[in-house]
């Protein structure tokens, strides 16, 4: 049996972090998005529910600064989840035309997605991760609509990151 996986989503309302957890982690992952469950108790119930089945999941919400997904790394981490982060790199007029392509609820003021912006901080390895992708939506051309994945590379050993 593999080592279940707990995958963090980073980025602005509208990124497309949803869609990539559909299409890229729906086969094997949980999705749990506070859109969804609508409170931060029913969310870390989830995240507790799935820690106890060891059922990998996809932690989807903006999680800007490293305190605000730290909760999910620690109940992850703590029983021996790997950490991956999916950290979408802010595209500030992209997130703002998808999220106007929604409507009702699902569309947010766009002061949100500037305030999300100015709190966002790329996860780094020392926040607990296992491994780091930076991700974008493609748009235009032939990968319209498409995801690109770059795996950062983990730090060395005594590097001046926080490790040890």
């Amino acid at each position: 049996m593999s080592t279940p996986d707990a995958a963090i989503l980073i980025g602005l309302q509208g990124a497309g972090k949803s869609t990539f957890a559909h299409r890229h982690l729906g086969a094997t992952h949980l999705r749990i998005s506070r859109d969804t469950v609508r409170t931060a108790a029913r969310e870390r119930a989830l995240h507790c529910a799935c820690i106890g089945a060891l059922q990998s999941f996809a932690a989807d919400n903006t999680h800007p600064a490293p305190e605000s997904r730290a909760p999910a790394i620690r109940l992850a981490r703590g029983a021996g989840f790997t950490v991956t982060g999916y950290f979408f790199v802010p595209d500030l007029d992209g997130a703002r035309d998808r999220n106007a392509a929604r409507s009702g609820r699902a569309q947010v003021p766009e002061a949100a997605i500037r305030a999300t912006l100015q709190k966002m901080t790329a996860p780094a390895f020392a926040e607990g991760f296992d491994r780091i992708f930076h991700v974008r939506l493609e748009t235009g051309g032939e990968r319209d609509g498409e995801f690109t994945l770059d795996e950062q590379p983990a730090p060395q050993a005594g590097g001046d990151d926080g490790l040890p």
